[in-house]
């Protein structure tokens, strides 16, 4: 067997620098309406996806349905006395195109209310896991276990017309958003909590009652959790969760095997695992300098030690946006709003006022701005929830918003099972060499 795996590293590492020098010499050319390296490359830029939900501007951020995070912070529905958006307006937004009236959000948190019962064997499941098991992994068991109850796997195993999968569908996705919160809830209690759960209060909006089950019953932890779910529900088709569920679904798996899916890419560090990444960098960073509010200058090259180390400053860049991420912005406004002189969050803000120089100073990095995850666990840390592992489960019972609306969405529009074309670096070569006349 070492032999084998010797061989392969071997081969792999001599393609590895055959494809580098190609991609050097060959990289814009191109290949039908894409570039060599495009297809190299993560297919960054090509579109080749239909998103109904949102969009995402280079320049201004995500917008849902043509609104932006400031005008939903605004517009939206809120808790009566809160300023936060509430999670269910945002849901009828991405389904309906319209904003919607406080009933409209009224009768989602009811709808959601209803249908929040999860059965005994989905918590079985979760249970008969080792307590060390990493809680992105226990959600996504806890929805494949809940799969029992799929409206669209036993209408279609009935026969159902392709003209109604999308109602099927669409009683999956309110029924899995429904209970999502009592799962993740759930996770939450028994691997941190001494499983000492909380019952649900229907009395509640779906975000407050997601915090009262975790245990923050602190009602601007209610509107935390309210913008936290918001701004993290969707970021169009092409980010690895939504691309993911997207792509299971296209195979016609019903909602919960996709969703499921879905997350186990959201659990990856280059996802959604970058926001405890980030708290835990600037916990480093504190500890090594020894002091709770470090200066700009320590800062600054604490930054640097970082970067001379090969290391990236995580929370920082993104694929697409090429300013601050309008989602920070609204954490940062949160945190004037609510909180009076919090260390972490200072630091926090003065690695903004740091990074972006340093970062654009390389000359490489097209984006040296803070996205989402610089500023959500510091938020989470000053209200208690400081157990780092947990914030990726959190970020994902938000991002069920937009995936779950965008999967009515290619139900109703008769999506086609999604299967590109690929290539292999041989075909490339010989294109190159002009053996064939096209890939």
């Amino acid at each position: 067997m070492n032999n084998l795996k010797q061989k392969f590293n071997k081969n792999a590492t001599e393609l590895g620098i055959e494809i580098k020098a190609m991609l050097k010499e060959h990289g814009d050319k191109k290949v039908q309406e894409t570039t060599l390296k495009q297809i190299y490359g993560g297919m960054r830029g090509m579109i080749g996806l239909v998103c109904e939900t949102s969009l995402l501007d280079k320049e201004e951020g995500i917008h849902f349905k043509g609104y932006s995070i400031p005008q939903l912070v605004e517009k939206l529905p809120k808790a009566e006395g809160g300023s936060q958006p509430l999670p269910e307006g945002l849901f009828y937004l991405m389904l309906i195109g319209e904003l919607p009236a406080d009933a409209d959000a009224d009768e989602i948190s009811a709808a959601w209310g209803r249908r929040s019962h999860v059965p005994n064997h989905v918590f079985e499941a979760i249970n008969k896991l080792p307590l060390h098991t990493h809680p992105m992994t226990m959600l996504s068991i806890g929805i494949m276990a809940m799969q029992t109850e799929s409206v669209f796997a036993k209408a279609y195993k009935e026969g159902v017309s392709k003209s109604e999968y999308w109602d099927a569908t669409f009683e999956d996705c309110l029924n899995l958003t429904a209970r999502l919160p009592r799962i993740a809830a759930y996770i939450y209690r028994r691997k941190y909590k001494n499983d000492e759960h909380i019952h649900p209060d229907g009395m509640l909006d779906w975000a407050a009652n997601f915090a009262h089950m975790l245990g923050y019953d602190d009602p601007e932890f209610h509107e935390l959790m309210r913008l936290y779910l918001c701004i993290h529900a969707d970021h169009e088709g092409g980010n690895i969760s939504a691309h993911t569920s997207h792509v299971v679904s296209s195979a016609l798996s019903d909602p919960y095997l996709s969703f499921a899916a879905g997350m186990n890419g959201l659990a990856g560090p280059l996802h959604g695992l970058a926001n405890q990444e980030v708290i835990r960098w600037i916990k480093e960073m504190i500890s090594e300098l020894n002091t709770t509010e470090p200066s700009k200058e320590q800062i600054a090259k604490y930054v640097q030690d970082t970067l001379d180390a090969g290391k990236v400053i995580p929370g920082y860049g993104h694929a697409v946006l090429r300013k601050t991420d309008p989602r920070f912005t609204a954490q940062m406004e949160f945190a004037k709003q609510y909180i009076k002189d919090d260390s972490t969050i200072n630091t926090v803000w003065n690695i903004y006022e740091v990074v972006p120089e340093i970062l654009g100073s390389i000359g490489k990095i097209k984006n040296p701005w803070p996205n989402v995850d610089s500023h959500s666990g510091a938020l989470l840390q000053h209200y208690g929830l400081v157990e780092e592992e947990f914030y990726t489960v959190l970020f994902g019972v938000s991002r069920a918003l937009g995936i779950l609306a965008g999967m009515c969405w290619d139900r109703a529009l008769g999506m086609p099972l999604e299967r590109p074309k690929s290539v292999s670096t041989r075909m490339v070569k010989q294109w190159i060499n002009g053996e064939i006349d096209s890939l």
